[in-house]
């Protein structure tokens, strides 16, 4: 039986990989092979950056809350220490964007905070 060498199926791959490959710089947007070994490198460094971005969001919202509690004159580690120590369940995304957008609230949070610590 003959191989087939410009059949739909394989086209049709191909196209599949280079359209992934739009976009790439030199050989690796238009040439099969090179395009072909740039879209699993980069599908794979999406997978991973998906989950990288967790951590990368949530060390955002660490340092926010550092230098909003540092304005009171209260560390982050104390300030989240005196928040389990009074029993306040606030998550860091919400806590970072209440130093943001709603100043006032955010400093009787860290009154609390101290009250619970006695300082």
């Amino acid at each position: 039986m003959s191989r087939a060498i410009d059949g739909t199926k394989r086209h049709n791959r191909r196209s599949k990989i280079l359209k992934l490959a739009k976009g790439f710089r030199g050989r690796r947007g238009t040439n099969y092979k090179a395009a072909k070994d740039a879209v699993v490198q980069a599908l794979s460094d999406s997978y991973v950056g998906r989950r990288d971005k967790k951590g990368d969001m949530r060390s955002l919202w660490i340092a926010r809350l550092n230098a909003a509690c540092r304005a009171q004159d209260i560390t982050y580690s104390r300030f989240i220490e005196g928040l389990n120590k009074a029993g306040i369940i606030i998550n860091r995304k919400a806590l970072s964007n209440m130093a943001v957008e709603d100043p006032a609230a955010f400093t009787a949070v860290v009154d609390s905070a101290k009250k619970a610590l006695g300082a």
